[in-house]
């Protein structure tokens, strides 16, 4: 995608402002390339640091305390998880006219999940479900807390905003969304001590190298709460055919899978509305998991 702002208060990123922020702050790896690496993500710019680091920026102010979470919790999450996820290799701190932290990560190879499709589903619903089955089951004392593992009611204001807006267009079939939504807010909430969830579970936060699941970057959303969030994917990624695989990996009960069948619902409205002009990609991720979502609900009410 390029590289246009998606709102009016991202700060400006590029390449020749990573390039003095390093040589200033980490003069050891001054002299390696920087290129930047095009991502659908809405939060953080990245660039690659010669072969074997990746330089991440946030974009806009508030987005400025992802660094410290990173830098804090990935070292203790990794060693429990059985997915690659990025190493914190240093922490910058604002100058060169950037006025925030940012990060230097161990690169991971692989590519995209949305740019390059898994070869066979089956075998990457398993592994994605039990990394969040075991994500979920570390120690989260002390955790910070997700706006990801709030209640999805939560979201109801904006979800109607993107039900009326999407449905005007002929987007959505805003009565169908609307009764599935409806249904959202009926479901249990979450009784349990907050667990941690990575949040945004999304293709293009996936890794895979020749086709098969490799690795999980992008822990912004990181922290603890509700679970259901963490089963996003089943409908923004997986086909129905495989969905129950990720299912049974994730070891989840019924309702924290009714939960996340209604954060599919509640993200794919609000993408799409959100980012159908700034970020197509996103947009598109968005409007599959309302589809899957929504046949699923159609399905069941038939």
């Amino acid at each position: 995608m390029s590289s246009a702002k998606m709102r009016a208060d991202e700060l400006d990123i590029d390449a020749d402002l990573v390039r003095r922020l390093v040589a200033a702050q980490f003069p050891e790896w001054a002299e390696l390339p920087v290129t930047r690496v095009e991502s659908a993500g809405t939060d953080n710019a990245m660039y690659r640091l010669g072969d074997g680091m990746a330089v991440r920026l946030p974009r806009l102010p508030g987005e400025a305390r992802q660094v410290d979470k990173e830098q804090r919790w990935l070292p203790y999450l990794a060693p429990h998880l059985p997915l690659a996820v990025p190493v914190p290799l240093g922490q910058g701190v604002p100058g060169e006219g950037y006025p925030l932290p940012w990060s230097v990560f161990e690169w991971l190879e692989g590519v995209n999940v949305y740019d390059e499709p898994l070869v066979d589903m089956a075998p990457a619903a398993v592994e994605l479900g039990r990394f969040a089955a075991v994500l979920r089951r570390v120690d989260a004392t002390g955790g910070p807390v997700s706006y990801r593992g709030e209640p999805v009611r939560a979201g109801d204001e904006g979800v109607r905003a993107a039900i009326l807006d999407l449905g005007a267009d002929g987007t959505v079939d805003a009565e169908a969304a609307t009764a599935a939504w409806e249904d959202v807010l009926r479901l249990p909430q979450w009784g349990g001590e907050p667990v941690w969830v990575h949040g945004d579970l999304l293709p293009g936060n996936l890794l895979a190298r020749g086709g098969r699941l490799s690795a999980v970057i992008d822990f912004g959303c990181l922290g603890v709460g509700d679970p259901a969030c963490d089963m996003m994917a089943a409908w923004t990624l997986f086909p129905a055919g495989t969905r129950e695989l990720f299912r049974a990996a994730a070891e989840v009960d019924d309702a924290t899978w009714a939960r996340g069948r209604g954060w599919a619902l509640r993200f794919g409205l609000v993408a799409e509305h959100h980012y159908r002009v700034t970020n197509p990609v996103l947009a598109a991720v968005g409007h599959r998991a309302v589809r899957e979502a929504l046949d699923e609900y159609e399905k069941a009410a038939g």
